[in-house]
């Protein structure tokens, strides 16, 4: 029904945007890889987006790719995974990273991801099987960094940082960290 929104950006409060088209704020829910991803307040912004009638509520969820809308999608179709659970699995791993997880059926790296259990993650694996793996239209390139910044950042959250100290530590990281090397660099930078 509504398939994007062009708009400025008038508020960013995890994991929900406020999106002005024109004058009607729109509120979207958006998973965290397309948060920390979005320009600053007052910007322009475009989102893909997926609309959710249920019968207590409407929700809008926007997406900065095309990649991040489908694979919503797909999750969404799955028996008992909802747009709560998509958008946190969505939130936890990259587009590449869930693609190379259901590649290799690797359910431990699915667990990491709040709220995803161990019969949840196997689901995900056999539903999601030949939906997304390597003939998703992804950059190979980077997901070996990908993965090592996710590491990191999995680290910090372990030792009890939240999700934007631990981004924004991510941030000031070269590209090419090493995994201990930039949880090192990391924790130096939060100290700070």
């Amino acid at each position: 029904m509504i398939g994007s929104l062009k708009g400025l950006l008038a508020a960013k409060t995890p994991p929900q945007v406020l999106l002005d088209v024109h004058g009607v704020g729109y509120e979207v829910d958006v998973p965290m890889s397309t948060f920390y991803n979005l320009p600053a307040v007052g910007e322009a912004v475009l989102l893909l987006t997926h609309f959710v009638v249920r019968e207590d509520a409407q929700v809008l969820f926007g997406f900065l790719t095309a990649g991040e809308r489908a694979c919503f999608r797909e999750l969404v179709k799955i028996s008992g995974v909802g747009p709560r659970t998509a958008l946190s699995v969505l939130s936890g791993l990259s587009v590449a990273e869930l693609s190379q997880a259901i590649t290799r059926q690797d359910a431990a790296r699915l667990v990491k991801v709040p709220g995803i259990g161990k019969k949840t993650a196997e689901r995900l694996l056999l539903e999601l099987k030949g939906k997304l793996g390597p003939d998703l239209d992804l950059p190979a390139a980077g997901a070996p960094l990908a993965d090592n910044h996710a590491d990191i950042a999995q680290a910090l959250l372990a030792l009890g940082y939240n999700e934007r100290d631990a981004q924004a530590a991510l941030r000031a990281l070269p590209p090419d960290v090493g995994v201990s090397d930039g949880i090192k660099l990391a924790l130096r930078a939060l100290t700070r």
